[in-house]
């Protein structure tokens, strides 16, 4: 059982879709936020539509999340958002090995049976939104830096620079 699953069955979907608008508790939300790394999450929600298509399901998708993450340069906490909007392809895992011809927007994923966790979805594209390296608003990377934001990429002082610089001198 995943931290926020909500299982819906596809097995009779209309022929318009079905809607799903899905939130995550507090129980929840303090569960993912342990599987996530987070310090907290104080809010997910998830606009969830259902299709089906020749062969599977089309899982269309838009996640709002208010989470709290800890800095790491100055390890403060501080609040931010993630907002997303994604899709997946559910497929039998005969009709998966078979498809040809999809999108490389689309992500496929294997159809068992009839249903689909939906809240689970929803908490793994969340995890592929956050910011695997969060910085607190104003923070600045240190002494390094990043090297993209550095006129001369060449120039970046490295922690070896002064014992790189005795070398050529013998």
């Amino acid at each position: 059982m995943t931290e926020f699953s909500r299982v819906v069955s596809v097995a009779r979907l209309p022929a318009g879709g079905a809607h799903y608008d899905i939130s995550a508790n507090e129980a929840e939300r303090a569960a993912l936020a342990v599987r996530f790394g987070l310090v907290a999450i104080d809010r997910l929600a998830a606009d969830v539509r259902l299709f089906g298509e020749a062969g599977g399901v089309r899982l269309e998708a838009r996640l709002e999340a208010d989470i709290v993450q800890e800095c790491v340069v100055s390890l403060t906490k501080f609040e931010a958002s993630a907002v997303d909007s994604f899709g997946l392809l559910y497929r039998t895992e005969e009709k998966a090995e078979r498809e040809i011809d999809i999108s490389p927007e689309d992500d496929i994923e294997i159809l068992c049976g009839d249903e689909i966790d939906i809240g689970e979805a929803v908490a793994q594209q969340l995890s592929l939104v956050l910011d695997p390296h969060p910085r607190a608003p104003g923070v600045d990377a240190g002494p390094l830096g990043n090297p993209a934001e550095n006129e001369d990429p060449l120039e970046v002082k490295h922690p070896f620079a002064k014992l790189a610089a005795l070398k050529s001198k013998n």
